[in-house]
């Protein structure tokens, strides 16, 4: 067995009605914080070991993966975690610029007093993940904070959204583990698309928005390909603060 295999944390299923789903959420998190690095090789048969479950439900997990864009390589055969991409980076991150910036203006002033509440709830959890260095419990505040503050966009779009944000947890972790200075002030921009969505001030919120996910996308970049300009990140920020005065 691999050494980078053999020294993973085992898996315990709570629900055999649900292998497939608890394999996927646990490679998912072993890639994401990179305890399994990018390049790593899985080999399904050794992971079948280490996890002590059969190839099927393992089948079905990695194909979710890959659909995520975490693993690559033929389903059936030796795949690998994705590196960093920064094509992908750089598009996905404008993706989701120009819909989150939509998301956050139709969603303006239009919270229920129970979804603010949530909101606010999931940034102080935010918060508190963050000072006790957890970052599992923060992405999950986290991606819940982002799917509360666009909710109005509707429910095919929402799906969308949420898988974009899924896509970028990699990316996330890497400006995570090299900028952790940066929390506070990253904390900052959260709290003001939260006040900007509740006083329903939709150009506000969509630029702040804009600029919150072009700062991970441009950080992440510049760790990686620091002379790689970030166009299509440019692009989309200019147009979601372009909406406003578009006289809609």
């Amino acid at each position: 067995m691999s050494e980078a295999l053999a020294g993973l944390p085992g898996l315990r299923i709570t629900d055999p009605r649900r292998i497939s789903v608890e394999v996927h959420a646990h490679l998912r998190e072993l890639i994401v914080s990179g305890t399994l690095e990018p390049g790593t090789e899985l080999k399904q048969a050794e992971l079948a070991r280490v996890f002590a479950v059969s190839r099927a439900p393992l089948r079905e997990a990695f194909r979710m993966l890959q659909e995520e864009g975490l693993v690559v390589g033929e389903l059936n055969q030796r795949s690998r975690v994705a590196g960093f991409d920064p094509d992908e980076l750089e598009l996905l991150y404008a993706a989701r610029i120009a819909l989150e910036a939509l998301g956050v203006r139709l969603t303006a002033g239009r919270l229920t007093a129970a979804e603010a509440k949530d909101a606010a709830t999931a940034l102080r959890e935010m918060d508190r993940a963050n000072r006790a260095s957890d970052m599992t419990s923060w992405s999950r505040a986290h991606h819940r904070f982002h799917r509360i503050v666009v909710i109005r966009c509707g429910a095919r779009v929402l799906r969308t959204v949420a898988s974009y944000a899924e896509q970028s947890e990699p990316y996330v972790r890497a400006f995570q583990a090299r900028h952790r200075d940066l929390f506070p002030d990253r904390h900052r921009e959260h709290v003001a698309i939260l006040d900007a969505v509740l006083a329903g001030d939709r150009d506000l919120a969509a630029r702040l928005m804009a600029e919150h996910l072009a700062g991970t996308a441009r950080r992440v970049l510049c760790d990686f390909t620091p002379d790689r300009p970030a166009g299509a990140v440019e692009e989309a920020v200019a147009y979601a603060s372009a909406l406003g005065s578009s006289g809609e």
